[in-house]
């Protein structure tokens, strides 16, 4: 018998996510330590299955869902909230953002990751991938954040060079930095911090936007991460002129460069992915199970576009949500995410089937931790997994909800009980 301490939650509804997309009414979870030992119906447990000492918490009126899984999402940028507003992205990176970022000192990345973890699990985030850690923000800063907090997190250190190009009009200050942005840099944090905080910690490299840079130091990214089994993320086609710009530096679509640059893969997300060539640039992403991580909050805010997210899902692409950074998005609620996900592109086509509520779920939980490599530990309510779940209460704004008719009904509200 283990010797940790165990959790007894029940009577509530949970909504699992597991293969067979079960929702358990009058439910009952079992966590000893931090891992779910037992899922199923409240009366399902007897007394002599519960360890000795179990604390039992009743969740009655109460809905369970998976912890869920934020892509992308920029951790330092809290701090920079309502301070770039109505801006187009090229003005809204070189004139306002990058700047300011450029300026960070001392704990300013630490604060800015505390009220990002603390927006993120107020709202239901249980775990997170960062997209970009710059040099100001202090790598060993967020990693403080991540520790301290009990979040779990996959954090993409900058592999960076030099972004300021004359001829598309782009400066970027960060580059005053670039020497601490190097691959070297990055393979060492990884050596120091992936897996810490009982494995809570995960390193991951961010590659720096191709903006007409030498495709062989993207290569050098790439190779070093397939060579150290290291995770990438990095934002992709994001922009209008972006095609343009692969096409002209490059002569290639923005997937045929990243998989020359070996950027691709199960353990790739690339962020964005607005602008694309779909006959070419689709059948690269499944062949090569790369992840899309869809952010159309950002999306629409920058007017960069609006991914064709149904068009990827019908090719067979693990497609995940994210937030991106509170300047171009406002927030790090995955359920204001999950919401635009699941109206904007019946908007976009005229077809008010596509992308359905469940699908979107599964997009903010079990493809996130498909994104993550970590699908047999987090995305679902299984036996065995990590006790990563949220317990959401249904408020005024709920439409009409009880055990006996959740079939028929749904659930607007997320006060989250974190």
């Amino acid at each position: 018998m283990s010797s940790e301490p165990s959790t007894f939650y029940t009577h509530a509804t949970i909504i699992t996510i597991n293969p067979t997309r079960e929702v358990i009414l009058n439910g009952g979870i079992l966590v000893t330590g931090s891992r779910i030992v037992g899922v199923g119906k409240t009366s399902s447990f007897p007394p002599s299955f519960l360890p000795p000492n179990t604390k039992t918490i009743s969740l009655k009126g109460r809905i369970l869902i998976p912890g869920l899984i934020n892509t992308h999402s920029h951790l330092a940028q809290s701090l920079l909230r309502g301070l770039a507003e109505d801006l187009p992205l090229h003005s809204w990176l070189c004139d306002s953002i990058w700047p300011l970022e450029a300026s960070y000192d001392t704990d300013d990345g630490y604060i800015a990751a505390r009220l990002t973890i603390a927006e993120m699990l107020k709202s239901g985030t249980t775990c997170f991938l960062e997209s970009m850690l710059t040099h100001r923000s202090g790598f060993e800063n967020v990693v403080r954040a991540v520790g301290e907090s009990g979040i779990r997190a996959c954090l993409g250190k900058l592999v960076k060079f030099e972004e300021s190009n004359k001829e598309l009009n782009i400066t970027d200050p960060r580059d005053k930095d670039v020497a601490f942005m190097s691959i070297s840099s990055m393979l060492a944090a990884h050596e120091k911090h992936h897996g810490t905080f009982n494995d809570r910690l995960h390193v991951w490299a961010a590659a720096g936007t191709p903006r007409g840079s030498p495709l062989s130091v993207h290569l050098g990214i790439g190779e070093a991460c397939k060579e150290h089994d290291i995770g990438l993320t990095m934002h992709c086609a994001e922009a209008p002129r972006d095609l343009t710009i692969y096409r002209e530096s490059y002569g290639l679509t923005p997937m045929q460069f990243c998989r020359q640059a070996k950027l691709t893969g199960n353990k790739t997300v690339l962020a964005h992915m607005v602008h694309l060539d779909l006959e070419y640039d689709l059948p690269i992403l499944e062949a090569t199970g790369t992840t899309v991580a869809h952010n159309p909050n950002s999306n629409l805010k920058l007017a960069s576009g609006i991914a064709k997210v149904p068009e990827m899902l019908e090719g067979g692409v693990n497609v995940s949500l994210g937030t991106d950074g509170a300047p171009c998005g406002n927030t790090y609620d995955m359920f204001r995410e999950m919401h635009l996900a699941g109206i904007i592109h019946k908007g976009a086509n005229l077809d008010a089937k596509l992308v359905g509520a469940e699908l979107v779920l599964d997009m903010a939980t079990t493809n996130g931790a498909r994104a993550l490599g970590l699908e047999g530990e987090i995305g679902s309510i299984e036996v065995g997994k990590k006790a990563d779940f949220v317990v959401v209460k249904p408020g005024l704004n709920a439409a009409p909800w009880d055990e006996g008719q959740v079939a028929q009904g749904g659930v607007e509200s997320h006060d989250c009980d974190c």
